[in-house]
């Protein structure tokens, strides 16, 4: 049996999880098993798969995307970019382990933020600056659109929160969430920025997929604005793990 997992801390409800067995049920594979492994410390990592052939991949989460690349033996163009890995392959030759880190979050933000853009989206403003932050960043400069990051604090971002004007607001049409604010429970919670000034032309993306929507796209939906959840984003960066995984089978 062909185990795959993925690590972090705490982890909960797992979308992974459920939409692999799910994938693995519909599609009747019934050699591979995906499962969670909650590890503290990423040193605890190793443990796993070092004496375990069956290992062949990992997915990763917070708080270890980027520590876990210390126990890496290459990375993927993109990957090392933004010194952050959300995928792991696993290679066993010799009796040796031979690990590779992706970053497909990049790609399923990508490929879900394509078709809403339009001529006009051509600045964006970024709402905050963790981990999930990395893969917006690499795909909007893969796509030439400039953008501004927006922290708490300035020494982490380009402005703060009280940085944003109506002006500011009117000149980026594209405000991408990044930041934890609005996740269930905490659904009546928003990123404080000017909503009064959105309108029709512009697009507001939001990482979090729960709620399916947040009070951040329903005050930009509320003034005409397109909006975007997580979800697909999620979807495609898992299906781009599975086509990474197979072929290392």
């Amino acid at each position: 049996m062909i185990k795959l997992g993925l690590i972090g801390f705490p982890l909960g409800h797992s979308f992974s999880k459920n939409f692999y067995l799910a994938k693995f049920d519909k599609e009747n594979i019934t050699s591979v098993n995906y499962d969670l492994y909650a590890i503290e410390h990423v040193n605890q990592f190793p443990e796993l798969f070092i004496n375990d052939s069956q290992f062949r991949g990992f997915n990763v989460t917070i708080p270890h995307k980027q520590t876990v690349i210390q126990y890496l033996d290459e990375l993927s163009e993109e990957a090392q970019q933004m010194k952050a890995v959300n995928c792991i392959t696993i290679k066993h030759i010799n009796g040796k382990s031979i690990l590779k880190g992706f970053n497909t979050d990049a790609f399923g933000f990508q490929k879900s933020l394509e078709p809403l853009l339009k001529p006009h989206h051509d600045k964006a403003l970024v709402l905050g600056n963790g981990g999930a932050a990395k893969a917006v960043f690499y795909s909007l400069e893969k796509l030439n659109i400039p953008y501004k990051i927006i922290s708490r604090n300035i020494e982490t971002g380009d402005l703060t929160y009280t940085d944003l004007t109506e002006d500011l607001i009117s000149e980026y049409p594209i405000i991408i969430n990044c930041s934890p604010i609005g996740t269930y429970p905490n659904v009546d919670a928003c990123p404080n920025i000017p909503y009064e000034t959105i309108s029709e032309k512009h697009l507001l993306y939001d990482l979090i997929y729960n709620p399916e929507e947040t009070l951040f796209l329903k005050k930009g939906r509320d003034k005409g604005a397109t909006t975007k959840n997580g979800y697909e984003m999620l979807v495609l960066q898992a299906e781009k793990n599975w086509e990474i995984w197979q072929s290392n089978f």
